[in-house]
């Protein structure tokens, strides 16, 4: 027979306490004198006492979980590193803290504000991370609404309570631009993201932003949704043009690896007659032939900084600052070279 779980009375017999002076120090509620927490918090750790998240929740009505709603194709997500590794780095926080990750998966619309309502009536979650912030975000205005903490990830274009995790992909794109223009490049594409998010236009203005600094203009600027087919699609059409690009920049690195994919099967050779950059650097990046020059984001420490300033909001803290992050940078490889004579 398996050893009982011992319980916060045992943990009280222990120290020679009551129950309720266990109950303040184990919630680090204040009243006891600092001897009387320590001696607690001994006899805890030698019973080898783990708080039960449900009776916390009962106690404190915290649900020791914060959400996460992606408005993303199932298959589309499961094949997205940033997302991935974005968790990872939520879980890291989240487990020191006793803490659960509620995941939703769904469309765009009424679903998705069902979901944020579901979460807020059954009282499932402390609070929420906002992801893919749209432009004119209506979560926003929502989750305001429904009284329930949040942090964007980057900033919105419109007013927000919230605090944000900022990762600022603009100086990544534009050495992107800067080094193929070095390079020797003047007909330069690109295959950017859905145009509803912000980051995918902050991405797109910065590559037109610096071919005009360069005294250039796009080849031209193909449409796609961050998925290997959508990059093959844009990539077909930009080498049908009259006169094609000598360089292709992607929004991210999976359209990029399908698009030096349809590259080769269109019979070209990368760099020596395309260049290809992505952005993310995501794993696959430095092990494809050639290897991927491509913007390093990191998406593991963006999900630890939000899961902190987080739950530094859920805790009650007061003007919670915005975390900055260190911007996105170039990640030279052997996909860019000088263009062909």
């Amino acid at each position: 027979m398996s050893k009982q779980r011992p319980t916060i009375a045992d943990v009280a017999s222990r120290a020679g306490v009551s129950k309720a002076a266990v109950s303040f120090a184990l919630n680090g509620r204040p009243g006891l004198a600092q001897a009387t927490v320590d001696k607690i918090l001994a006899a805890a750790d030698e019973l080898g006492w783990r708080p039960s998240n449900r009776a916390r929740s009962l106690s404190v009505s915290k649900a020791f979980a914060l959400g996460l709603v992606i408005t993303r194709d199932p298959d589309v997500l499961s094949s997205d590193p940033f997302f991935s590794a974005f968790i990872a780095g939520v879980e890291s926080v989240l487990s020191t803290r006793g803490q659960a990750l509620v995941l939703q998966v769904v469309t765009a619309g009424e679903e998705e504000e069902a979901g944020y309502r579901r979460l807020s009536r059954d009282a499932r979650v402390d609070g929420v991370f906002l992801s893919d912030l749209r432009h004119d975000d209506p979560r926003i205005d929502l989750l305001v609404e429904l009284g329930m903490p949040a942090v964007t990830l980057n900033r919105p274009d419109g007013t927000s309570p919230f605090p944000a995790v900022v990762l600022d992909d603009r100086p990544g794109t534009r050495a992107v631009v800067e080094h193929l223009v070095e390079l020797g490049h003047t007909r330069i594409a690109h295959v950017a993201g859905p145009p509803a998010f912000v980051h995918a236009t902050a991405r797109s203005t910065a590559f037109v932003a610096a071919l005009a600094d360069a005294g250039l203009e796009p080849v031209a600027i193909e449409t796609g949704d961050f998925t290997a087919a959508a990059g093959i699609e844009a990539t077909r059409r930009l080498l049908a043009l009259p006169e094609p690009p000598t360089a292709i920049v992607y929004a991210n690195d999976r359209m990029a690896i399908a698009g030096l994919g349809a590259a080769q099967a269109a019979g070209l050779t990368v760099p020596d007659d395309l260049s290809i950059a992505g952005f993310d650097d995501s794993e696959l990046a430095e092990y494809v032939h050639p290897g991927l020059t491509t913007v390093r984001a990191d998406p593991f420490r963006f999900g630890e900084a939000a899961a902190q300033t987080l739950n530094q909001v859920v805790d009650g803290e007061s003007d919670v600052p915005d975390a900055e992050l260190a911007p996105a940078e170039l990640v030279v490889r052997r996909s860019t070279a000088a263009p062909p004579a």
